[in-house]
């Protein structure tokens, strides 16, 4: 128990809301009184301290429901290849890597190929630095190009083209050498206070990996600066099984703070390599192997594995882009009655939508997702893209959406996600099917977790913005200012770290 409550004074409540005064005791919220209720005053209750907030807008804590927070941590870090044209571009930019010692790998983040008009291949990045290993992950984390030290270094070293997809992305990218755990945690510390800066009291954490032992060790000194659910991979579902650990357990010193989240699994591939799996083949790749896509996890396996967690309360999420592959998990879902989510939901038939809601699964989306391939999309998904990204047709037909960033596949950053969900376009260009638009509201809503009003009895986790979303227009919504962030009743970003007791 605190010493004190804490009073956020002259704040909006809520997009639009009126002007408030909101009491916040042991990380919970005990009183919101408006001023048209200025008679009701917030009872006292020992020490106090009142924070004016001079008609700031008070929203819910946003969260990000999709994140690889270890990826994202080290892509800050890594060389950027975000916006390259080509091959040719891409290796253009390693030439320029000079530095770094010659024993240690260059890595690099942040490719898009899917509309190059060449092909990524070792002889390429050996011609301008063949004697440093060189290893470059596509922006959607499902490829690795390598060149031939790299290779090596992973006993690939007979690889035709250096460029490797999907489950032999993760394969090559564990055998690499690492940065040390320690370093890795202080990127992540870091990352995530830039995500509190940004309004994020929240992640859901789908690293792959051990990702409840990396948490456990990374918060057993100090709290993290938002809460996690850490995801369970297929490889530590019979562990967590063993230690009796369910999605929503909490974990390690800050039980509170750090919990377990759902168990990670996949149906197909992405939709910038051409191995979401779709019911149509993709344009040019008729009549040849994988010219639908590839899947991941055979149907009987997926049910297998989900009802096996789903007995012992570990909620599944599964990865689905194809259309075919949101199929294939909705019958799974439909087969084994339990809560959880699919990741992505990006292509869908227009039969599948209502789905979502009458198996009780929430769309875990990336607006983002959709400003960015709108392009890729056109191409490969030619003639679909009516039913691509489609989220306004999805909250129509009652599914629960909750927004993400797939970090580092876009920035944890929930506005541009808000921004993208409202206005379908990032670049000047007209919206991208704009039909598929939400409403800020709805907008703030999935970006919160489902979270529409700051209300009595919930967690203290908030988020003070400048402008009121109801007023911004798309380029602001991006750029919301964010005055200050808590985190259960704790400051996590902002100047309130040492606010003097006053008298209410």
């Amino acid at each position: 128990m605190t010493d004190f409550a804490l009073v956020l004074d002259r704040v909006r409540l809520g997009a639009g809301g009126p002007l408030s005064r909101v009491r916040v005791a042991d990380g919970t919220i005990t009183h919101v009184v408006t001023d048209a209720e200025r008679g009701d005053r917030v009872a006292p209750d020992g020490r106090e301290r009142v924070v004016d907030l001079d008609g700031r807008v008070l929203l819910p804590g946003l969260w990000d429901a999709h994140v690889h927070l270890a990826e994202w941590a080290n892509a800050r870090h890594r060389l950027d290849l975000a916006g390259t044209g080509s091959a040719r571009a891409v290796a253009d930019l390693v030439r320029r890597q000079t530095g770094g010692p010659r024993d240690t790998v260059l890595f690099g983040y942040g490719f898009r190929d899917g509309l190059w008009p060449d092909t990524p291949h070792k002889d390429l990045l050996n011609a301008v630095l063949p004697d440093r290993p060189v290893a470059l992950v596509s922006a959607d984390l499902h490829a690795v190009w390598l060149n031939s030290p790299a290779l090596a270094l992973i006993g690939r070293g007979d690889h035709p083209t250096g460029l490797l997809r999907e489950h032999e992305t993760h394969e090559a990218l564990s055998a690499l050498p690492k940065a040390p755990v320690e370093v890795v945690d202080d990127r992540i510390a870091e990352a995530c206070r830039a995500a509190a800066a940004r309004g994020v009291t929240g992640v859901i954490d789908f690293q792959y990996g051990d990702t409840v032992e990396d948490w456990t060790r990374r918060t057993a000194h100090t709290p993290p600066a938002l809460r996690v659910a850490a995801a369970v991979y297929p490889s530590r579902l019979g562990t967590a099984i063993a230690r009796g650990l369910r999605t929503g357990s909490g974990v390690g010193r800050h039980p509170g703070l750090v919990r377990v989240g759902p168990l990670k699994l996949f149906t197909d591939g992405s939709l910038n390599t051409r191995t979401a799996l779709c019911h149509d083949p993709y344009p040019g790749l008729e009549g040849t192997e994988g010219a639908h896509g590839i899947e991941e996890t055979p149907p009987g396996e997926l049910v297998r594995l989900m009802r096996r967690a789903a007995a012992h309360g570990i909620e599944p999420a599964v990865h689905a882009i194809g259309d075919r592959a949101n199929r294939v998990a909705l019958d799974a879902f439909a087969a084994v009655r339990c809560r959880g989510r699919i990741e992505h939901a990006q292509l869908l038939s227009p039969e599948d939508l209502p789905r979502f809601a009458e198996l009780g699964v929430t769309a875990g989306v990336q607006p983002r997702h959709a400003t960015d391939d709108r392009d890729v999309a056109d191409r490969h998904w030619a003639g679909r893209t009516d039913r691509a990204f489609a989220y306004a047709a999805l909250h129509a037909a009652g599914a629960r959406l909750e927004f993400g960033s797939d970090a580092p596949v876009s920035p944890l950053d929930p506005w541009l996600a808000v921004a993208a969900a409202v206005s379908r376009t990032d670049d000047g260009r007209p919206a991208w099917h704009p039909e598929q638009r939400l409403s800020v509201p709805d907008a703030l809503v999935a970006a919160a977790r489902g979270r529409r009003l700051v209300r009595v009895g919930d967690p203290a986790d908030l988020v003070v913005v400048d402008v009121d979303p109801l007023t911004a227009d798309a380029g602001t919504l991006r750029a919301m200012p964010v005055h200050a962030t808590m985190t259960g009743g704790r400051w996590t970003h902002g100047p309130y770290d040492s606010v003097p007791p006053t008298a209410v």
